[in-house]
């Protein structure tokens, strides 16, 4: 049995995760979804970091699945508790000493964006539309909660150097959903390519694919904890 530790992205609910976690505890696994202070303009990467590990406990055979912005917090973890496996989920991958508020305009991310809206055939909105970018693909009684409920994220996570000097040794695999409208599937490739050196699996499904395809995502998820 693994103990699967889902950090959401941005906003930081555990809900986020609620469709994916009784998938996986139907496969016999532990799971334990982070609920990270993200409304707390106090809290930073320190702060993310130490809710990871009191939600984690003494809990071992870890298995850590980052969403998004989660990527900044993930491999953090990894350097105070032995990690099994790290996945990388639609995330975003820092490197050593930039911020959260630079990664944007040094990967490039808005220009993606935009150029995969046209590939896409669609129109760029002039303001960033959630329901356009996050939920094109979320059932709609899903969305509809998710919505109501719309969290907000402080900015102090974003404006602290990433403090690791180099990724961590624990394995890591990264799984980006094809239809991503957030974080394009190319743009994905190039940046992970460059700063991890590793190759992009990825799965159908946009930025909230733990909403949209859960199912799909727990065999991913299994498969890599088989392999």
């Amino acid at each position: 049995m693994a103990t699967y530790t889902l950090i959401p992205g941005a906003g930081g609910q555990a809900w986020y995760w609620h469709r994916l976690v009784p998938e996986l505890r139907a496969r016999g696994h532990d799971v334990v979804a982070v609920d990270l202070p993200a409304g707390d303009d106090s809290a930073g990467l320190t702060e993310y970091v130490d809710t990871v590990l009191e939600a984690i406990g003494d809990r071992r055979d870890l298995i850590l699945v980052a969403q998004s912005m989660g990527g900044l917090t993930a491999p953090l973890v990894c350097e105070r508790l032995p990690v099994d496996l790290l996945v990388l989920l639609n995330a975003m991958v820092p490197s050593p000493g930039e911020t959260g508020g630079e990664w944007w305009e040094n990967t490039g991310q808005a220009k993606a964006m935009s150029d995969q809206a046209v590939r896409d055939g669609r129109t760029p909105p002039a303001e960033f539309d959630a329901e356009e970018y996050f939920f094109h693909d979320v059932p709609d009684e899903v969305k509809a909660v998710a919505l109501s409920q719309e969290a907000p994220q402080s900015a102090t996570p974003f404006t602290e150097p990433w403090p690791l000097h180099k990724w961590p040794s624990t394995p890591t695999v990264f799984l980006q959903a094809r239809d991503d409208r957030f974080f394009p599937l190319d743009f994905q490739r190039r940046v992970v390519g460059e700063r991890l050196g590793i190759t992009v699996d990825e799965m159908p499904g946009g930025h909230l694919v733990a909403l949209s395809r859960p199912r799909e995502l727990a065999d991913r998820l299994e498969t890599y904890r088989t392999r």
